[in-house]
């Protein structure tokens, strides 16, 4: 049973006021339900929601994604806490990676930000990905909305390491900061082009010691390469920095090109209307998803969908034919005749 479940009933409304109050034993709770899998917490968890949506939107959403041993966990808790002290409250939703054969998660982000989990200021939730592509957590996007709800104006997600599809982080915050090192085997060929269009900030860290010579050359480097693509909305061109989470050197000018570029985006005219695509993609995404789970949760639904794959499988079906067949158990109109078309008569 899950800590929801086993914890007594509380009222929606007293919930969503002690998420408002900035309650942060309710804040925890709230997360779990949203985060629950079972459909009668789900339900409660939309109904949560509505009822908060109102008290979101507010803060800035940055994403932290890089090559795994770049220092993403340290950078945030060094970022964050010269956020605490410049008198924002921060809130960090660190994503671990599941493992494939148990589905289990270390979650051992609050251990690596010792001296941020402990700040009152500061709130951190970390959340396995549970097999969710994309290097966010399923419920990454209605955590972050509890978290602006409980007065957190600055909001930073920590994404399971750079690859093609940590772009899908960019449709759920403001700012992508993308961190490398120097010497990792990180050059311009190992990191997806999509990934460099994404990023609004670049940061090579670890530029101490021998390593800060070998960072100032790759940030040189980033800048030509950079230099080619595109700029972003409102002419916004991606800076490269160096920094030392270690030392704490370049963090002021970190925060700077953050708030730079959240002030580029108000100044465009870009802030409000890119947060609406963002939530129409996500809408389509969360849709895709529900249909995804109703397809294996319903056993007619299931039933239909394994008898076409079988019969695609069989050779019987060709794959257009099956897709149509299952849309129809949902009792949606598949292609016209397209159910009855086989393999042996093929496409037209």
């Amino acid at each position: 049973m899950s800590a929801v479940a086993a914890a007594p009933a509380l009222d929606l409304e007293q919930l969503a006021a002690g998420v408002r109050a900035g309650d942060r034993a309710l804040l925890g709770r709230a997360m779990t339900l949203v985060e629950s899998r079972l459909p009668a917490h789900r339900a409660q968890a939309e109904a949560l929601l509505q009822r908060l949506l109102p008290d979101t939107g507010r803060a800035h959403r940055i994403g932290i994604t890089g090559i795994p041993g770049a220092g993403k966990s340290t950078l945030i808790e060094a970022l964050g806490s010269a956020l605490l002290e410049a008198g924002h409250r921060v809130a960090v939703l660190a994503v671990d990676p599941s493992s494939q054969k148990s589905g289990g998660s270390i979650l051992g982000d609050k251990t690596r930000m010792n001296a941020l989990s402990k700040d009152p200021r500061a709130f951190i939730r970390p959340s396995p990905n549970a097999g969710s592509p994309g290097g966010v957590a399923a419920r990454t996007l209605e955590v972050m909305l509890l978290c602006e709800a409980a007065g957190y104006d600055t909001v930073l997600v920590e994404t399971v390491g750079v690859g093609q599809a940590e772009t899908l982080v960019a449709d759920m915050v403001d700012t992508v900061v993308m961190l490398l090192i120097a010497g990792a085997g990180d050059g311009l060929q190992g990191i997806k082009r999509g990934i460099l269009e994404v990023a609004h900030v670049l940061a090579i860290n670890k530029a101490d010691g021998d390593a800060r010579e070998p960072a100032l050359q790759a940030a040189s480097t980033y800048r030509g390469a950079l230099s080619l693509l595109r700029p972003h909305t409102g002419g916004w061109r991606t800076p490269v920095l160096t920094v030392s989470a270690l030392e704490g050197s370049g963090l002021d000018a970190l925060r700077e090109q953050l708030a730079a570029h959240r002030q580029a985006l108000l100044d465009a005219g870009a802030w409000e209307p890119r947060r609406r695509a963002q939530a129409l993609r996500w809408t389509e995404r969360l849709l895709e998803q529900r249909l995804h789970e109703l397809l294996h949760s319903d056993p007619r639904l299931a039933r239909a969908h394994r008898e076409a794959l079988d019969a695609v499988a069989a050779g019987q079906l060709w794959p257009g034919a099956a897709a149509a067949r299952i849309l129809e158990a949902f009792g949606l109109p598949g292609t016209s005749g397209a159910s009855a078309t086989t393999a042996a008569e093929g496409p037209p």
